[in-house]
């Protein structure tokens, strides 16, 4: 199982950062998701989804900005013909909307699947026409924002 970190980047007026990409095997399937990715070798997660977030969106941030994680799953998803098992922790990031527009950083593989970089409101993700991943970021985001201080457990998933 592969382990990776995500970050859920929250702007004042209540927009998030999240990413459209499409699968190069399967053209026609795309859909919303948050920064992240997988765990390297001696990294914690804090530390990825710090790099994660800045390698995928150019924000720079420290871990102690990072909280969380608010969540946590498992994810089971095929990509490029190959299926992937992944345990995710999510953080939260609270920011002011900033330009997220970073492509000449984004690896071969990220330029060759990744197609925008959008702040969108809780109303649009719940309505986009497309898949979202979190599925939860469908629902109300008060959970989220409102932190109690326990990680949520999103349980196993199928994307």
């Amino acid at each position: 199982m592969r382990e990776g970190a995500r970050v859920l980047v929250v702007s004042r007026d209540r927009r998030l950062l999240v990413l459209r990409a499409h699968d190069p095997h399967q053209p026609s399937r795309s859909w919303w998701f948050t920064p992240g990715g997988g765990i390297e070798a001696g990294e914690t997660p804090l530390q990825a989804a710090v790099r994660e977030l800045q390698e995928e969106t150019g924000i720079v941030c420290g871990e102690h900005e990072l909280v969380g994680p608010v969540w946590e799953r498992t994810a089971f998803f095929d990509f490029m013909s190959r299926p992937y098992v992944q345990h995710e922790v999510i953080y939260l990031l609270q920011v002011e909307a900033i330009d997220a527009s970073v492509e000449q950083r984004w690896t071969a593989a990220e330029r060759e699947t990744i197609d925008e970089i959008a702040w969108l409101a809780e109303h649009e993700l719940r309505e986009a026409a497309i898949e979202v991943f979190p599925l939860r970021l469908r629902e109300p985001w008060d959970e989220f924002l409102d932190w109690n201080g326990e990680t949520v457990s999103l349980g196993e998933v199928d994307e």
